[in-house]
């Protein structure tokens, strides 16, 4: 009696008529990357726009995929851009187990049925013997399995046995051509004799991806998978598989394929993993909202009909469509990436920057995981200033960080600590500064310009330097709203420890200089 461990062959789907279900199935065999959550997105958009489910599937059956520090990453990534899953890992469902290498048993009684069916065959061949065949038959040694033990009989295979050989398993391809509707490149025909059986089991019984991948397939019920264009070439014997698991009565129906095309660097090559932008989690760390990155991978290649290059995940949904997705390679374009995050974030109202900036803020240190409520008042307030002018919560947690730095700890930047301040400039405007009482944006800019005289270079050179004392960067937040969100306290404090301070330039002098705008720089002397 064949067991499927809770499944029966019909348990699946009634049909491709049925509700949608989409699979995402990846190999853990690295860091996420940009081509593997493109396809990702994709399936969920798919599935979503049809009100389907979406299936998450770890494809882990070779040994050497089962590496544990990259299966958590993939659920990470799927959560954070709200790629949520119906069936799948930590979530559960009627066709579970959702890891392959938890499946093993199920395979191996599908693929008992197919022998069992003629569907599958015992092959002896080594590889030695197959590359000698080819040799005597005047083709490439590399060329392959020739097919040779299709016909094999018992006594043959007895005899091998005796030898101590183990047989693998192989699929019995059919001699006619495969027409395939690609959702997403139209109709493709495929010559036949062009593929060999392939091995379905190997000879120490664990199924291979050939077997595994159909078979979970249609014990999930899949009826539509969007997927890299590197598995076009197995689609034959993919359509092979699924007419014999028709046959014994474990599939239903074929799933509907679409093969999209591949993303490339700049030198037109299939981005490697070894390139950090091609890490999803990368842009989490930098700051980039889950929307705007489900944005950005949903146009690498497919294209909204009518909200142009942004849009929300909503309208993602509402028109997603196969179709769109163009065939040809795609480039990462991290410059595009980092334009469609500042719109989605510009296009927050302050309530929901703040949240945003508030949780990357706490998460990255600049603020305490837990902050008080001043710090959030005071976090706000900035928020006005920030806001339009950044591409990432990075960016913005970077700019904002000198308000929540103690005082007595406070330092410049890393790498400007090395700069000669014009100390005089500096001192004066400490002492502008200190009898302020009213110590707002408007007072602030009064007193400056009236107290610190009619000499444009030693001005320039003053707010140079207090941008430097009580912000610790020359290139800020405007001067006198950061003066303000500081309060007068701790600007006069980081004033008179910059003023004490004895920053060291390397041997190398180094003076503040401003641009006729008045934005500060530096040059070496």
């Amino acid at each position: 009696m064949v067991r499927f461990l809770g499944h029966t062959p019909r348990a699946a789907a009634d049909g491709p008529g049925a509700q949608v279900r989409t699979t995402f199935n990846p190999s853990p065999i690295g860091p996420p990357s940009i081509g593997l959550i493109r396809a990702a997105v994709y399936n969920w958009a798919f599935a979503r726009h049809h009100g389907g489910r979406f299936v998450l599937r770890i494809e882990d059956t070779d040994l050497d995929r089962r590496q544990a520090e990259y299966y958590q990453p993939l659920l990470d990534v799927l959560r954070w851009l709200g790629l949520d899953w119906d069936e799948g890992p930590e979530v559960g469902g009627p066709h579970g187990p959702y890891r392959q290498s938890q499946r093993r048993e199920i395979h191996l009684d599908v693929a008992r049925l197919l022998l069992a069916a003629g569907e599958l065959y015992e092959s002896f061949s080594t590889p030695e013997e197959i590359e000698e065949r080819n040799r005597k038959a005047g083709r490439h040694p590399r060329l392959g399995y020739d097919n040779a033990d299709r016909d094999l009989a018992e006594r043959q295979k007895a005899a091998f046995r005796s030898e101590g050989r183990v047989p693998v398993l192989r699929l019995r391809m059919p001699s006619t051509e495969a027409v395939f509707d690609d959702l997403v490149r139209g109709q493709i025909v495929f010559r036949p004799n062009n593929t060999s059986d392939p091995v379905m089991v190997r000879a120490n019984g664990d199924p291979t991806f050939a077997l595994a991948n159909p078979v979970d397939d249609a014990l999930m019920g899949i009826t539509h998978s969007l997927r890299g264009d590197d598995l076009l070439a197995l689609i034959p014997r993919q359509l092979a598989a699924y007419a014999a698991l028709r046959r014994i009565g474990v599939a239903q129906f074929t799933p509907r394929f679409g093969h999209i095309s591949s993303a490339v660097d700049d030198e037109g090559r299939r981005l490697s993993r070894a390139v950090p932008a091609a890490h999803v989690l990368s842009y989490r760390d930098q700051g980039f909202l889950p929307a705007a990155m489900v944005n950005y991978l949903a146009c690498m290649g497919w294209s909204h009909p009518s909200a142009g290059e942004i849009f929300s995940m909503a309208e993602l949904v509402e028109a997603f469509a196969p179709h769109r997705i163009r065939p040809r390679p795609v480039r990462l374009d991290t410059k595009k990436a980092l334009s469609i995050n500042a719109a989605h974030l510009h296009a927050l109202d302050p309530e929901r920057f703040a949240a945003a900036l508030l949780s990357f803020a706490a998460g990255t240190g600049v603020l305490p995981a837990q902050p008080t409520a001043d710090q959030r008042e005071l976090l706000l307030r900035a928020v006005p200033l920030v806001r339009d002018r950044v591409k990432t919560l990075g960016e913005a947690a970077d700019a904002i960080a000198f308000l929540f730095q103690p005082d007595e700890s406070f330092a410049p930047q890393a790498g400007v600590r090395a700069l000669e301040l014009d100390r005089p400039a500096l001192r004066a405007a400490a002492d502008v500064l200190t009898g302020l009482a009213d110590w707002t944006q408007d007072a602030l800019q009064v007193q400056l310009k009236q107290g610190l005289g009619e000499d444009v270079a030693f001005t320039r050179s003053a707010f140079a330097a207090l941008r430097l004392a009580v912000t610790g960067r020359l290139v800020t937040l405007p001067l006198y709203e950061s003066l303000a969100l500081l309060g007068k306290d701790s600007s006069l404090r980081r004033i008179e420890y910059t003023l004490a301070s004895t920053w060291q330039s390397g041997g190398e002098r180094r003076h503040v200089v401003v641009a006729p705008d008045g934005s500060p720089s530096t040059r070496c002397g």
